[in-house]
Order: structure tokens, then C-alpha cells, then sequence
């Protein structure tokens, strides 16, 4: 049976206490050990202890802390109370280790569930923002302009339609780094030297870059273009059949 009478292991333990004057909640403070498992140790109540190993360590505990020799203790318990008493009915060690870790993986996958609850609107608010932004850019972009109907510009020889292949000469009056993309194909990419130039057909758009500006000139059909930007900074110009005439130097 799991209770035996008064007195026996858990009355020498209670007379000890008592004449210490110590109560149970000083031990339990002290120990860590549930008051109420402590008032059961002194009725011999086994059944509230946890068994084996468990049990001998709160023994050990309670003996201490009421001067008992703590090895003589547990050996009176284990004589009082065999080992198969003490652990039937009772969690075993590994069993308190599953409880453990099942009590560890709810821990852990409550703490998963508030970090996804977190993350999925932050995650819509970060794509909310980025697809607002790219609709603001969108409705900014002017729409492209319609052919120019204008003259052609006098002395040129702009005399094609707007949308028709035009030819940029390229000349370095200085040393400067110069690439140019021409309808979609890298066509320069190095260090122009003083005298060099280049000739680019265009039939839709070219965008030119010059590391040194004012060390770069460009002709439009054979029209002097006006300069691209100022000596010694870098320029990028995107020229196209729609707006490249926007570009003839003024005469």
C-alpha cells in the first residue's frame, strides 16, 4: 500500500522539524520541494512523491535541512518503503524527460506561430508598399510623344520621316572612357583617345555615356549636336527617333 499509519519514516522526520521549529514552507522555500509533497512524506503518503531517484532526492533534501544524516535517511525510507511501492503508479525519470521535451516543443511551436502571425502582414505591407510605388512610377511616365511634324531643322539634312534610322557621330576631342548601347547591343565600351570617332546607326534608341563630357562631341545626321554635359563629369545622354532632334545645337 501506498499510506501507512502515523508515525514510522514520516513521524521521526515531522518530530525532527519540529524540534528545529522549522515549518514546512521553510522547506520548502529551502528546497524547492511542494509543501503539500512534503506534508505527504510525513504521513507516509508515497503516492504524492514522484518515485525512485526523484524520491530519494527530496528525502535527501528534507533530511538536511532538518539535521538528519541524509545517507541514514534514505536508507530507512527504501527499508520502509521498498523501491516497487515507492515507484508504482508513479512517471518515471524518462517519462519526466518526455514531458519535458513535449513541454519544450510547444514552447517552441508557439513561439514559431506568433513569429509566422508577425511575419505574414509585415510581409504584405513590404509588397503593398513596393506595388504602390511601382504604380506611382507607372502613372508618372509620360506616355511616348507623337512623331515630330515640324520642319526639318535648317542646313540639316533632316529630311526623313521621325521614326526613321538616323546616324550619331561620336568624336573625342580628349581622352574619356565612352560606351554606347545601340538598339539593344553594346557597340563601345573603352577609353576613346583625342581624334578618334565613331559612327552609330540608330533605328530605335542609343543610350551614350561619357566618363568626361567635354572631352566628347556628337554630330546627329551631320548636325553639331549641342554638348552633353560639362568637362570633366560624366554624362549619359538616351537618344531615340522621337527626341534625338531635341538635341541639334541651336543656330
Amino acid at each position: 500500500m501506498g499510506v501507512t499509519v502515523e508515525g514510522g519514516f514520516g513521524g521521526k522526520l515531522r518530530e525532527a522539524r519540529e524540534r528545529r521549529g522549522i515549518s514546512l514552507r521553510q522547506i520548502a522555500n529551502a528546497t524547492k520541494i511542494s509543501p503539500v509533497v512534503l506534508e505527504a512524506l510525513e504521513r507516509n503518503d508515497v503516492t504524492r512523491l514522484p518515485g525512485g531517484i526523484f524520491s530519494r532526492a527530496f528525502v535527501r533534501s528534507y533530511a538536511i535541512e532538518v539535521g538528519l544524516d541524509p545517507e541514514t535517511t534514505i536508507q530507512e525510507f527504501i527499508a520502509q518503503f521498498p523501491n516497487d511501492s515507492v515507484t508504482a503508479g508513479h512517471p518515471t525519470s524518462r517519462q519526466y524527460e518526455d514531458n519535458d521535451t513535449i513541454e519544450s516543443d510547444r514552447r517552441m511551436a508557439s513561439a514559431f506561430l506568433k513569429l509566422l502571425a508577425v511575419s505574414i502582414p509585415l510581409a504584405g505591407i513590404v509588397l503593398y508598399v513596393v506595388l504602390s510605388g511601382r504604380h506611382a512610377r507607372a502613372q508618372q511616365t509620360p506616355p511616348p510623344s507623337k512623331a515630330n511634324d515640324a520642319a526639318p531643322h535648317s542646313g540639316s539634312s533632316l529630311t526623313a520621316p521621325a521614326d526613321a534610322p538616323f546616324v550619331i557621330g561620336v568624336s573625342a576631342s580628349g581622352k574619356s572612357f565612352v560606351s554606347a548601347t545601340v538598339d539593344g547591343q553594346r557597340t563601345i565600351e573603352r577609353d576613346m583617345q583625342p581624334g578618334e570617332r565613331e559612327e552609330l546607326t540608330v533605328r530605335r534608341e542609343a543610350v551614350l555615356t561619357a566618363a568626361d563630357a567635354g572631352a566628347v562631341a556628337l554630330t546627329l545626321d551631320g548636325a553639331a549636336a549641342k554638348p552633353i554635359g560639362k568637362a570633366g563629369e560624366s554624362a549619359t545622354v538616351r537618344l531615340n527617333t522621337l527626341n534625338f532632334k531635341d538635341y541639334l545645337a541651336a543656330r
